[in-house]
């Protein structure tokens, strides 16, 4: 089936200065691919029988990249809901925990949460088994970490990230967001100490895999994300977070 996602504006690949944006854009979906990316009205014509999903006064990225994946998920505890102790992670609450089944529920809520804030890729290395398999099941991209950085080289995406044809983060994607981690565990929103060129995994573009997000729009034009959370996050072409 063909979805297509429409938002006022399309940003393909915000990493690069000189792409263009795309007023009233829209992605075509089939399956976990982009199909195509272009105007909306172009789109819409050409394939009328696509499913729409409108977006309205918003803005459409690429995912994000958390490259605090390595604190976040393995030192850092996210609570449940039900032991009351509130939804922010508890930094270093793993630290030192055997507990495997303790630790990949964690992990789970806590990649969970990051699907909220439109992250779609995470930075490790994942040392536990238990966080790696969660990792896996998310089916967010794992992204290998440098030593001591939770980054390194490739961590700004590409091909077999699930971006597409020469999807790399783009100029400063990488270090940027590396030289923060000495912060401590750093946000689950990497818009709160990013800027999005240097917070997006790769970019959309026909071909690649539909991973994206969809964001509340601020700046003249609906030039920008707003930081605090996304709309709506696409991964693998499925719609697998809304904000109710």
């Amino acid at each position: 089936m063909l979805t297509l996602h429409r938002a006022a504006l399309v940003l393909p690949h915000p990493a690069d200065p000189t792409a263009p944006s795309l007023p009233d854009g829209a992605v075509l979906v089939r399956g976990d691919r982009v199909e195509a990316v272009g105007p909306y009205r172009e789109l819409a014509a050409a394939h009328p029988g696509a499913r729409l999903r409108d977006w309205g006064a918003a803005v459409l990225t690429p995912g994000l990249r958390n490259p605090y994946g390595h604190r976040l998920l393995e030192h850092a505890y996210h609570p449940d809901p039900r032991e009351e102790i509130g939804v922010e992670p508890v930094a270093d609450g793993l630290t030192g925990s055997a507990d495997e089944g303790r630790c990949g529920a964690s992990a789970r809520r806590g990649l969970q949460r990051m699907l909220g804030f439109g992250v779609t890729a995470v930075v490790g290395p994942f040392e536990r088994a238990a966080v790696r398999t969660a990792v896996a099941r998310s089916g967010l991209v794992a992204l290998p970490g440098g030593p001591g950085t939770g980054g390194g080289p490739g961590t700004g995406g590409g091909p077999e990230a699930g971006s597409g044809p020469g999807a790399g983060g783009g100029p400063g994607a990488v270090g940027a967001g590396d030289c923060l981690l000495g912060l401590g565990d750093g946000p689950l929103d990497p818009l709160s100490v990013l800027p999005l060129a240097a917070a997006v995994h790769g970019r959309v573009a026909a071909g690649g895999r539909a991973d994206f997000a969809v964001f509340p729009a601020v700046g003249e034009g609906f030039a920008q994300p707003s930081p605090g959370g996304c709309l709506a996050a696409v991964l693998g072409g499925r719609l697998v977070y809304r904000r109710r």
